[in-house]
């Protein structure tokens, strides 16, 4: 690593890294965003002439400590690319076979890790990258401020960017949105932008998304984007139905909320995901009660009372350190399943609506191994003396067309994503997108270097040491067809 200062204009940039290891378009990459000059108009002057976006580091004789010149013209309007997104199935053959059956790299352009591996695993989602590719430049709903507009497109051109390439793309758009979107991503030391936590990224982003395809005039997206990923949280159902329970004035009252990912709380007593699932399920929160005058701790039980087609789920592993003053991150091993089944943590009301889709989806894997099934006795008599429990239209996933079979969640994800952290802090250390590929392998998306992993290495990424270890998990939804 160089460290150069860079001379624009009347400014001087110090303290700027250069990491020789990767091609100058980086270091050009990283000047755009602390000049908004774009690459393409940069001439910076080197031994030899001006830089070039491929040329050879150690050919260049940089110098640590030295003073760079730089020329060119701010730009200070995010056009978006003259073609739109191309996904993969809409190239020819012959490109598909040279993109090696997975998307392409991002460049990291200063610590930007974070954004990376949430990108890559958010790219994951089919239905996602189809409702952005219907939004357009030009849409806006009510009440969208610019910010929001211009990030949505800057993640519908960077999905595309990744699916028509076969080398590794500079998410230069999509960076500048972001931090003109949330500024706290923006923070830098001493002239150096800092590593930023990858699960306020991930939230930051599905919440846009989820404000401006709702309002871009299209009932679908706006569906879909609930449906993708939104979970309803209501109480825990018993004979007399309480979801914030007052241990002291015996108060009880009902609570839902819509929220967009579970939480799996880490403490000595969690080995497992299951297990933190549960204490994320019930907490003690501190809250003014009308009969004592007073303020007193309510226990809250939550259980899900409509599921997502892709369930995210976070580890709580940083927590705030008031010693040192610094986020620290909690190193427990904590294992997680390829395959989840969150049909214990549903209300009763969904647990009904879900044994018809579940019995026929132990019918079909039956099925393929030649097994007896138990076909629609087994559902009848599962369903018996309750109206509302084959009633599962609330979640057919697609109901459009009456001669194909209907699609049902079953409470039963698979695993197809996961973005993992490696260090003691989420103020350092590295971010990695870990996706599964319609072929069933995975792929690590370390930045600009893809890499083809087995399953059993995903299964090591549950911690217990300084290797990365999983921070967010993605699940899809397994479904249950019909035909009536």
């Amino acid at each position: 690593m160089l460290t150069v200062s860079v001379k624009w204009q009347k400014q001087v940039f110090p303290g700027i890294e250069i990491d020789t290891s990767q091609p100058p378009i980086v270091f050009k990459s990283q000047l755009y965003t602390l000049t908004g000059v774009p690459p393409e108009r940069q001439k910076i002057m080197v031994k030899g002439g001006i830089l070039k976006d491929d040329a050879d580091w150690s050919t260049l004789a940089v110098k640590d400590g030295q003073k760079l010149m730089m020329i060119g013209t701010a730009d200070e309007i995010v056009k978006a690319p003259e073609k739109g997104p191309v996904f993969v199935e809409d190239l020819p053959e012959e490109e598909q076979a040279v993109a090696l059956g997975h998307s392409a790299g991002l460049y990291n352009l200063g610590n930007t890790c974070y954004m990376n591996s949430t990108l890559q695993c958010l790219h994951s989602v089919p239905e996602l990258k189809s409702a952005l590719l219907s939004y357009s430049d030009t849409a806006r709903g009510n009440g969208i401020d610019q910010a929001s507009h211009s990030l949505t497109l800057a993640t519908r051109n960077t999905f595309g960017e990744l699916d028509q390439s076969v080398r590794p793309v500079a998410p230069l758009q999509f960076l500048q949105t972001l931090r003109k979107k949330y500024p706290q991503f923006a923070q830098q030391h001493n002239n150096v932008y800092m590593q930023q936590d990858a699960e306020e990224c991930w939230t930051q982003l599905v919440y846009t998304l989820c404000q401006t395809l709702t309002s871009d005039a299209s009932e679908s997206a706006a569906l879909s984007m609930k449906q993708l990923f939104g979970i309803d949280l209501v109480s825990r159902f018993s004979l007399q139905p309480p979801s914030v329970h007052c241990a002291e004035s015996g108060e009880e009252s009902t609570e839902t909320e819509s929220v967009y990912s579970l939480k799996c709380h880490i403490s000595h007593d969690v080995n497992h995901l299951h297990e933190g699932l549960k204490h994320g399920l019930k907490t003690e929160l501190e809250k003014v009660s009308p009969a004592l005058g007073r303020t007193a701790i309510y226990t809250r039980e939550s259980r899900i009372n409509e599921l997502p087609r892709y369930l995210t789920v976070q580890f709580v592993r940083f927590f705030w350190k008031r010693e040192s003053n610094q986020k620290a991150k909690i190193l427990r091993k904590v294992d997680y399943p390829l395959e989840l089944d969150v049909y214990e943590f549903c209300s009763d009301e969904l647990k009904q609506k879900l044994q018809a889709p579940r019995q026929m989806l132990r019918d079909a894997e039956n099925a393929k191994f030649g097994l007896k099934t138990q076909g629609k006795a087994s559902s009848s008599k599962e369903n018996e003396g309750s109206s509302s429990a084959g009633d599962s239209s609330s979640m057919d996933i697609d109901k459009a067309d009456p001669s194909v079979p209907k699609k049902q969640l079953t409470g039963v994800y698979d695993l197809v994503a996961v973005l993992t952290h490696k260090g003691r802090s989420a103020d350092s250390g590295h971010y990695v997108g870990w996706v599964k590929q319609d072929d069933g392998k995975w792929i690590e998306f370390d930045d600009d270097n893809p890499n083809i992993r087995k399953e059993e290495d995903i299964l090591k990424l549950s911690g217990g040491g300084d290797w990365h270890m999983a921070y967010i998990c993605l699940y899809k939804a397994r479904v249950a067809e019909s035909k009536s």
